[in-house]
């Protein structure tokens, strides 16, 4: 899986090699189903401070197409963990979808009496 890490932002560039392990752990059961992720961290009010440090993740998807979360917090961490929540139950709940799809809904019989 490539991951792509983007931020202007110091104390968030020192975050690369956590955001990697972060982002590679979370979608580490859907390695085959995202090649890419697409990670930005932003100070979104400056040294103002207060709920500012949003994380975005786009996900490139084999079918499901991109997927873009968003999350804002008091820290990165928080952050980043939010929106990796998110995008995984997403491309998760677009699988499964596709998945049922493809097998097609079971239907019951009906009896002929």
């Amino acid at each position: 899986m490539q991951i792509l890490f983007n931020s202007r932002h110091p104390e968030a560039a020192l975050m690369r090699d956590t955001v990697e392990r972060r982002v590679r752990f979370a979608l580490r059961r859907l390695n085959a189903l995202v090649p890419r992720a697409d990670v930005q961290l932003a100070d979104v009010n400056g040294p103002r401070g207060g709920l500012d440090k949003r994380c975005q993740i786009a996900l490139r998807t084999d079918g499901a197409g991109e997927v873009v979360v968003s999350s804002v917090a008091g820290d990165w961490r928080t952050a980043l963990d939010e929106a990796l929540a998110r995008a995984v139950r997403h491309v998760l709940k677009v699988w499964r979808r596709a998945t049922v799809a493809r097998r097609g809904r079971h239907r019951p019989l009906a009896l002929e009496g």
